[in-house]
């Protein structure tokens, strides 16, 4: 299946300039014209550029896709190499992908403790303030030390 400019940027949602930025850095490979000019892209074309924004959107900077992408006119012999390139970044995601859960469940806890003092009103505040922290320091130190554990595996 061929796409115009139009239906690759309105299906990933990206502008026309990102499009030729990715075409100017070689990102994209064989595009081909039809017969007023204009670029067809190809399905290869739309993958490519799944894949370009990504990497770019893990943190892989445009200079180490494009060795990536040059890696691939290696054919099969450069597969290992592209692998651990993916596999590297997998592993970075996940090491992210915790540290976000890490945090978002401290943000939680946090909440909760807000919610709590709403329910029980400014009348209670005072009183149980001090126990409410020490409480919620504790949660929020079992959070840290679960991924410390999981750190050291």
């Amino acid at each position: 299946m061929s796409y115009s400019t139009k239906e690759i940027t309105e299906k990933l949602n990206m502008s026309k300039h990102a499009l030729r930025y990715y075409e100017k850095e070689g990102l994209l490979t064989e595009i081909a014209r039809d017969k007023n000019g204009n670029r067809e892209y190809s399905d290869l074309n739309l993958e490519q550029l799944i894949m370009v924004r990504c990497m770019r959107a893990t943190g892989m900077s445009i200079k180490y896709i494009k060795n990536y992408v040059n890696m691939c006119f290696d054919g099969y012999s450069s597969v290992p190499s592209r692998k651990e390139i993916l596999l590297l970044q997998q592993k970075i995601l996940k090491a992210q992908k915790e540290e976000i859960n890490k945090n978002l469940a401290i943000i939680d806890l946090k909440l909760q403790y807000y919610e709590n003092l709403e329910i029980n009103g400014p009348e209670k505040y005072d009183d149980s303030i001090y126990k409410i922290h020490s409480d919620l320091s504790a949660k929020m130190m079992k959070i840290l030390d679960k991924e410390t554990d999981t750190q050291s595996k």
